[in-house]
C-alpha cells in the first residue's frame, strides 16, 4: 500500500503539487473549526473559552425538540425544500432538452446567455430587485393587473411567500444548471440517433430512448446531492426577503440558527440546532446513495 503510494506521488507530484493549496485552505477552514461542535454540548461562554464552558450533553438539542419552533422551522424548511426540488430540478433538464434540439446555433447562443445572467447577479441584488418587482406598486402586480388580476402582497403572504423563493430560485439558477445537462448530452454518441431515424424514430422517441437515458447517470447524481440539502433550503435568500408576517410559512432552520446565534447571543443552542440540521443532512445523502446503487447502479461512492 505504501509502496504503490508511493510510486504514485513520484509519478503525480505535479498534480499533487497543484492541489495542495486547496487542501491546506480546506483543512485550515473546514476541518480545523471542527472543535467547536462542542459548543453544541456545552452552556457556551465566550469569556471562557470552548474548553473552559460548562458541560450541558444533549440539553441544548432538548431545548430546542421541546420549544414550540422546532416543528415549524423543520416543516417550513423541509416543505420549502421539497417545493424547490419538485419545480427547480426538472426545469434545467427540461431547458437543456430544448436547447439541444435547437439548430440556429445563435438563437441557442442568446438564449444560453440570457438564462445564465441571473446566475451571476449577487443575492443581494437579486432580493432587492424582487422587493421592487413584487412590491404592491410593483412591475409584477402591473403586469397581472392587465389581466384583471388584483395586486398581491407577495412578500408579505405567508402563502405566497415560499413560492417566490422557489421561483426566483429557478429564475436565477436554471441557466447555470443546465450547463451540466448540456456537457452530458454532448457525450451521447450521434450514431444512437442516426440508427433511431433509420429506424423511424421521431424526435420525442428519440428524446425518450436516447437522450434521457444518456443523462440518467447526470440526473442522478444531483439528485443525491439535492436530497443531501433537503434541509438546508435558501437561507441566505429568505433571509433578505422575509419579515415577522412570513415567519409562519418562511422561518426555516437556517434564518432561525441566524436569529438565534447572531442575533440572540444563544451559541450553543443555535449551534446544536446547526449540528441537527448537518446529522440529517448526511444521513438524507447516505441513503439517496445507498438507495441509488440498489436501484439504478448509480451512486457518489
Amino acid at each position: 500500500m505504501l509502496r504503490r503510494l508511493k510510486l504514485d506521488l513520484q509519478r503525480n507530484y505535479q498534480a499533487y503539487l497543484m492541489a495542495l493549496p486547496s487542501i491546506i485552505l480546506i483543512f485550515i477552514f473546514c476541518y480545523i473549526p471542527m472543535y467547536g461542535i462542542l459548543i453544541a454540548f456545552e452552556d457556551y461562554r465566550p469569556q471562557q473559552g470552548v474548553l473552559g464552558s460548562e458541560w450541558v450533553g444533549l440539553q441544548n438539542f432538548a431545548d430546542f425538540f421541546q420549544s414550540p419552533h422546532a416543528l415549524k422551522v423543520v416543516r417550513n424548511t423541509v416543505f420549502i425544500s421539497l417545493y424547490g426540488l419538485l419545480v427547480n430540478f426538472p426545469c434545467p433538464i427540461i431547458l437543456a432538452l430544448m436547447l439541444n434540439e435547437v439548430r440556429s446555433r445563435a438563437f441557442k447562443r442568446t438564449v444560453q446567455t440570457i438564462s445564465y445572467m441571473p446566475y451571476f447577479i449577487s443575492n443581494v441584488v437579486i432580493c432587492g430587485m424582487l422587493k421592487s418587482f413584487l412590491a404592491y406598486d410593483g412591475a409584477f402586480n402591473a403586469l397581472i393587473g392587465l389581466f384583471g388580476i388584483e395586486p398581491q402582497s407577495f412578500l408579505s403572504s405567508p402563502a405566497l411567500f415560499p413560492s417566490v423563493i422557489v421561483f426566483s430560485d429557478l429564475w436565477q439558477a436554471i441557466g447555470w444548471n443546465s450547463i451540466i445537462y448540456i456537457a452530458a448530452l454532448t457525450g451521447i454518441d450521434p450514431n444512437l440517433y442516426e440508427a433511431a431515424r433509420i429506424d423511424g424514430c421521431g424526435r420525442l422517441r428519440q428524446i425518450w430512448h436516447i437522450t434521457l437515458p444518456g443523462i440518467v447517470p447526470t440526473m442522478t447524481v444531483l439528485l443525491i446531492l439535492s436530497v443531501g440539502g433537503l434541509l438546508s433550503a435558501n437561507s441566505d435568500k429568505i433571509l433578505l426577503l422575509y419579515s415577522p408576517l412570513t415567519y409562519e410559512t418562511g422561518d426555516v432552520i437556517g434564518t432561525f440558527i441566524y436569529r438565534q446565534g447572531l442575533q440572540g447571543g444563544d451559541y450553543s443552542y443555535s449551534t446544536a440546532v446547526g449540528l441537527f440540521q448537518t446529522v440529517i443532512n448526511f444521513f438524507l445523502v447516505v441513503f439517496a446513495n445507498w438507495f441509488s446503487s440498489k436501484t439504478t447502479e448509480t451512486s457518489l461512492w
